[in-house]
């Protein structure tokens, strides 16, 4: 007959809780320049891991979110020009339009589009 080995635990290991301000604190010392984030981990007695998650989550949490769909405002093209009094002889020709997008700081973009239609 063979002796098994038989271990015996007598305390109970708990998890650590941390609070947000815990969290938040680590979180931001790790963020700043030069920080060895392994090292205030290590000191912290977390995994490195842990300190990444925490950081994921808070920094989810504080960033504004996005609509996934922004407004947009159609406006009426400009009027055409008057008509031509002599006209050539019908041909193909490129007509070009552009499409204009405002953003909210200012600042435009602008996409021009040739298209070829016949003129009559």
């Amino acid at each position: 007959m063979t002796k098994q080995h038989i271990e015996v635990i007598t305390s109970v290991e708990r998890r650590r809780h941390w609070s947000r301000e815990e969290k938040e604190r680590l979180v931001a010392a790790a963020l700043e320049p030069g920080t060895v984030v392994s090292d205030l981990a290590r000191s912290a007695g977390i995994h490195v891991s842990q300190l990444f998650r925490w950081r994921k989550e808070l920094c989810q949490i504080s960033a504004p979110s996005l609509p996934p769909f922004v407004p947009i405002e159609v406006v009426a093209a400009l009027p055409p020009p008057d008509p031509v009094e002599a006209t050539p002889a019908p041909r193909a020709r490129k007509k070009t339009s552009i499409v204009t997008i405002e953003l909210g700081s200012g600042r435009r973009i602008r996409k021009r589009q040739a298209e070829a239609i016949q003129a009559i």
